[in-house]
């Protein structure tokens, strides 16, 4: 499991009593998640995604939830809720809001525990080459460490970065050498969702 983000309504919550389901929080004694991602507020709900759902002292609505490829989740009460295209703070607001007309103040928790939605992709003279999550904040540099490295045919002055801009695909030269050596560092660039590395 990836680590997680987390955001969680900061005001304090009293519920009211109900014989329906409600979301279960992480305030006081719930159990937080294993190890928080990142808090970086920009990160955006996608398909593929898993989310941890919660609402402070109701239990019973607790979820872990896939976006759906349409970017809807299932929620009980709510039905369907748009999860795609929203950050997690923003989701859960969103929910918050609904919230209120079953519980006073309700306090709600999202925290994306799978980031399905966001990869890049690594190809050609690399170990492990494929599709890998997008963490927050990750480098080309950072990438090609997660594919475990080069095999003995790489070519490791001429790799590129394939980069969709404006509608149309761009290369991007990247010397692994050189940046690792401290030069052209500008190369080591942040990567976005849907980038290709390739290893020739």
């Amino acid at each position: 499991m990836l680590p997680s983000l987390a955001f969680t309504q900061q005001t304090s919550s009293k519920t009211q009593p109900s014989d329906k389901a409600s979301l279960v929080g992480n305030g006081n004694g719930s159990k937080e998640p294993d190890s928080p991602v990142s808090s970086d507020p920009n990160y955006v709900i996608g398909p593929q995604d898993t989310l941890d759902i919660s609402v402070w002292k109701e239990p019973d609505l607790t979820r872990t939830v896939p976006v759906r490829p349409d970017g809807k989740i299932s929620l009980p009460l709510l039905d369907d809720v748009q999860a795609g295209g929203l950050t997690p703070a923003q989701l859960r607001a969103d929910i918050t809001q609904r919230l209120k007309k079953y519980f006073t103040d309700p306090r709600v928790t999202v925290i994306v525990t799978t980031i399905g939605s966001q990869r890049i992709y690594l190809m050609g003279e690399v170990t492990r080459a494929g599709a890998y999550p997008l963490l927050p904040g990750m480098t080309l540099l950072q990438a090609l460490s997660s594919a475990g490295g080069f095999t003995q045919f790489a070519n490791t002055k001429n790799i590129y970065l394939l980069r969709v801009e404006n509608g149309k695909q761009v290369k991007h030269p990247f010397n692994y050498k050189d940046v690792v050596n401290g030069k052209n560092t500008a190369q080591n660039t942040v990567l976005k969702a849907g980038d290709t590395i390739v290893v020739p």
